[in-house]
Parts: structure tokens; sequence; C-alpha cells
């Protein structure tokens, strides 16, 4: 038996007539007879009595069309489900995230997927840089997001967005009067410095910043993340560079400022890296709509969501 026969048979059984159903099945008469004939020797039953006015299901033959019909659905909803797999549209994406990253734009991108992709289920799993890379080789990921990525030959990388820097300060702190700080100032001041760990990180970048404009931050610490970081602020340690997407935390009694008079690449990027030889199409649909929301930010808004925090300027 296989599913030719099963089509033949609803087509009958439907149509009540042998000429008929050939008609519809775009087959002449003498074939479909033969392969009902077969179906019901396979079957050691009879499933139609003929009659004058044509095929009459018998009580088996009403049993098998209510199961020939369920096969037959199951097997569409499986064609539609992997054709829509093969697209891009349905299964499950692993994704890497860290820190700072989920505060602002990574939540963002994610939605407009989702909303693109309803039926991709999305797993989030908390790692650091080195985790990523790690997690991508051993395929227990699919992409994972970070900043300050070094080229790998095996793996690939797509820009997400590039973020100017902002200053967190105590709302006490003489900075918090100026609506705006010009970088050199900062040598004036303690800062709090993240993420500890690996290497280079965020914490290079600023140190290099700071050399650019001619002097050594007054390090008082060094934290695991922004949110210690920004809550360290907020207890009075000192003030903090942070990327813009960590605006989006309010915490009590800190505020942000933008900078003039910078060094030169006074921003930082964040980017998806990915296995440089996966063909998946859900990753292909995943760095398109990357694309698609680097491009939207350019043009002055994200896809999907409104602007959260009026230091937005985009790439």
């Amino acid at each position: 038996m296989d599913l030719r026969h099963l089509r033949y048979f609803i087509a009958v059984a439907e149509e009540e007539n042998i000429g008929r159903a050939a008609a519809r099945l775009h087959i002449s008469q003498p074939p479909l007879t033969r392969q009902i004939q077969q179906l019901e020797e396979e079957l050691g039953v009879r499933l139609f009595n003929r009659t004058p006015k044509g095929m009459e299901l018998t009580q088996a033959g009403e049993l098998f069309l209510e199961e020939a019909r369920n096969i037959r659905s199951v097997v569409e909803q499986a064609t539609e489900r992997t054709q829509r797999a093969g697209q891009g549209k349905l299964g499950r994406l692993d994704i890497a995230i860290f820190g700072s990253g989920i505060l602002g734009i990574i939540p963002r991108l994610l939605l407009a997927f989702r909303t693109a992709y309803p039926e991709v289920k999305i797993v989030l799993h908390t790692m650091t840089k080195a985790e990523q890379i790690e997690a991508l080789r051993q395929r227990r990921i699919t992409l994972g997001f970070n900043r300050m990525l070094a080229p790998l030959p095996d793996l690939a990388t797509e820009l997400v967005a590039t973020e100017p820097l902002l200053l967190a300060i105590n709302e006490s702190h003489p900075l918090a009067r100026e609506e705006s700080v010009s970088f050199p100032m900062l040598a004036e001041h303690p800062m709090v410095l993240f993420p500890t760990g690996a290497r280079p990180n965020f914490i290079d970048k600023v140190m290099r910043l700071c050399e650019e404009a001619g002097f050594v931050p007054q390090v008082s610490q060094e934290v695991g993340d922004a949110v210690t970081g920004v809550a360290l602020v907020a207890g009075g340690f000192g003030i903090c560079l942070v990327p813009e997407s960590v605006t989006a935390l309010t915490l009590p009694g800190v505020v942000f400022r933008p900078l003039h008079d910078t060094p030169p690449n006074c921003r930082i990027d964040l980017s998806c890296l990915y296995r440089a030889d996966d063909q998946s199409p859900i990753l292909s649909e995943f760095l398109e709509t990357v694309r698609a929301f680097r491009g939207a930010r350019v043009a002055g808004h994200s896809p999907g969501i409104q602007t959260e925090t009026a230091w937005d300027t985009g790439i």
C-alpha cells in the first residue's frame, strides 16, 4: 500500500463512481479499477459494493475512509512543516546572549524575528564570549551575540549595531549638572570598569580611549558586568562608561550623559557570530532579519518597536 492507493480510494469513495473518480484523478478507468482491487486484496476485505448506480462503501470501507483521510491530513501537515523548515520558517534557534547586550538592542531584534517567524522556537543561553565560541564549535548553539569579536577562521560575524558610549553618573556627582561631558574631564574622577574576564574586552576599549585622550583612568573597581557597574555608580563608587543600550537600566540615583571632545572610535560594536559553514535556513533568515534591523536603525527607527531611549542616534 502507498499514498497513491489512499488517494485513489478517497476519490472513489467521495465520488461514489469509478468514472467520475477517474476524471477527477486525470487517469483512465481500468487502471483505477485495478488499483482499488489491489487495495482490497492487500487489506483482505471488500471496501466497496458494486451497484448499478456506482460504488457504495461497505462498513469496512467507511472505517477505512476515515483512517485514510487522517493519514492524508498527517502527510499534508508533515509536508507543509518540512517545507516551512526548509524555508527557515519553522524549527529551533539556540542563541547565546551576554550582559549589557540584552538590555536594549537584542530584545528588539529578537522581537522583530519572532514576529516574522512565530513558529521558530527561540531558546536563549547566557554565555561569556569564550563560552559562546566553544558552544558554536560544539554545535550547542546556532549563534551568539557579543562585542569586540576577533576574526576566527571557522566563525563568521554580522554587525548588528554600533553604539555610542555614554557616561553613567551618580545624580549627586558634579558632572551630573552638565548636559554633556568632555571626555578629558573623566581623568579627574574614579571610574568603574567592566567586564572582568577574558581579554580583549570592553575594559581594553575604555583604557585605549583614555590613552588616546591623554590620560590613564583612575580605576576604583573592575566588575563582572554592566548591571554591577551601574549599581556601583548608584552607590557612589565612581563614574562608568557604558554602551548606549545600558541606558535601559533605570537604577535610582543614576543619570546618563553624552560625551563630547571624544577620541576617535568612541563607539562600541554589537555583532552576532555563527559557524561559517552553517547552511541552516533558519540561520539564513535570522541574518536577513539582522540586516533589515541594522538598516532600519540607520534610517532612524527600529522595526516592530519604537526606540526606547532618548540617546538612540542609530549607527
